[in-house]
């Protein structure tokens, strides 16, 4: 990542505060500093080289164009989630994960044409020739549509990855994902297991400031891999329009000598039928 984390930052923000000692899952023992009041403490520098290590592969996945959904239906994590997920162009889910989203994703796309289609009707009229009940019913359709996949309107296939807030809140959703061999990157509190997940960020996945704090974090990376992505197009492009004014010029000199050449071989034709044309 181009920013160095400051493991300040992540203390202010309480990265760093674990669930109670006897709620511990023990695979996180690496993870933990020490216990205090009953309390684990999370090592902050352990976490910010997790954090590093996810975003350097979370700026690879972007910079490929490939999406990367973000999944949080806990209500401290929601906004912020949607907030970051937006600011960054990627599709989130915040509410009730829905079954199937990923195992079933042809499902799940026909239910998203669905509300695009309603969208249609009233845009050609055809939904004022229905009746009063029927438009209701629509409309009831329509929002709860809207309230369940409306974030992911514009993801055409499956994700390249997955992050998760809360790897236990969100566990239907990481079963799914290792179905497919989807890879998730987690915030992976000291009560879960980190073995479910590919990139662990031992981190307080309860605190409001530290889901924010992390979340901003990378998707600070997503955003670099977008734009390293936008530089090499517009690189590319900047490349093609040299080349092809590189290859004018070279061709221009070569097709006047080509012409040249045709006409000095002309020359004494063109003097011979003259000359005929004198005589007779």
């Amino acid at each position: 990542m181009a920013n160095k984390i400051d493991v300040k930052e992540l203390l202010e923000a309480g990265v760093h505060f674990g669930h109670m000692t006897r709620k511990w899952d023990p695979n996180m023992a690496p993870y933990i500093y020490m216990e205090r009041n009953g309390i684990h403490i999370i090592n902050l520098y352990k976490t910010a080289a997790k954090i590093e290590e996810a975003g350097e592969a979370m700026k690879k996945i972007a910079a490929s164009g490939r999406k990367i959904l973000f999944v949080a239906t806990k209500k401290q994590a929601k906004d912020i989630v949607s907030e970051k997920a937006l600011a960054c162009n990627m599709p989130y889910i915040t509410e009730r994960w829905p079954g199937g989203m990923l195992t079933n994703f042809v499902t799940i796309r026909k239910a998203v044409k669905k509300m695009a289609t309603i969208d249609r009707m009233k845009k050609d009229g055809t939904f004022m020739t229905l009746s009063k009940k029927e438009r209701l019913q629509v409309d009831r359709l329509r929002a709860k549509l809207e309230k369940n996949l409306g974030s992911i309107s514009d993801m055409s296939r499956l994700p390249a990855a997955l992050f998760v807030v809360d790897i236990k809140a969100e566990h239907i959703a990481i079963k799914e994902a290792q179905k497919l061999n989807i890879p998730v990157f987690a915030m992976v509190d000291t009560n879960s297991d980190p073995r479910e997940v590919d990139y662990v960020i031992p981190s307080n996945d309860d605190a409001s400031k530290s889901i924010d704090k992390i979340l901003t974090l990378v998707t600070d990376a997503v955003k670099d891999g977008l734009a390293n992505r936008t530089s090499d197009k517009e690189g590319d492009e900047a490349t093609e329009t040299v080349a092809a004014e590189v290859v004018e010029t070279v061709a221009a000199p070569e097709v006047a000598a080509v012409v040249e050449e045709v006409a000095v071989a002309e020359a004494p034709v063109v003097e011979a039928a003259e000359e005929t044309k004198t005589e007779e």
